[in-house]
C-alpha cells in the first residue's frame, strides 16, 4: 500500500476565505471517491489548530500501490480537480511512502484477497 499526503497552505486575505477555499478543496477531492481504480481511502481535513506554522488542509489518501498512485496522478477526474481548484494554493508539500501490511488486514494488491 502506498500512502499520499499532501499539505496546503490557501490564498485568502481573511481566515473566512481561506476556511471558504478549504470548503471548496475538500468537496472536489470527496466527488473523487469511488471513481479512481486503485484509491483505497481519501480524507480531506481542515486545520481547526490555528497556529503560524500549520497548513489550511491536508489530503490523507491510501492506493493499492505505486501503480495505482501513478495512474491517479494523471487520470481524468484528477486532472479535473486539479482545474477546479485553479490557484487556490500558495504552498504544496507531499510525501508518499510505502506502509507495511497491517496484521489481520488483507493484502489489497489483488482484489480477490478482500472476498476471502
Amino acid at each position: 500500500m502506498i500512502k499520499h499526503i499532501v499539505m496546503w497552505n490557501l490564498r485568502g486575505a481573511t481566515r473566512a476565505e481561506r476556511q471558504s477555499h478549504a470548503g471548496q478543496l475538500r468537496d472536489s477531492f470527496d466527488s473523487l471517491k469511488g471513481r479512481i481504480p486503485g484509491l483505497l481511502h481519501l480524507e480531506v481535513g481542515v486545520d481547526h489548530s490555528c497556529v503560524d506554522y500549520a497548513c489550511d488542509v491536508v489530503l490523507y489518501s491510501e492506493f493499492e500501490s505505486q501503480a495505482a498512485l501513478d495512474a491517479y496522478a494523471t487520470h481524468p477526474e484528477h486532472l479535473r480537480v486539479k482545474r477546479e481548484l485553479g490557484d487556490l494554493r500558495v504552498t504544496r508539500h507531499q510525501v508518499d511512502y510505502a506502509a507495511p501490511a497491517r496484521a489481520g488486514v488483507p493484502s489489497a494488491t489483488d482484489p480477490r484477497e478482500l472476498l476471502e
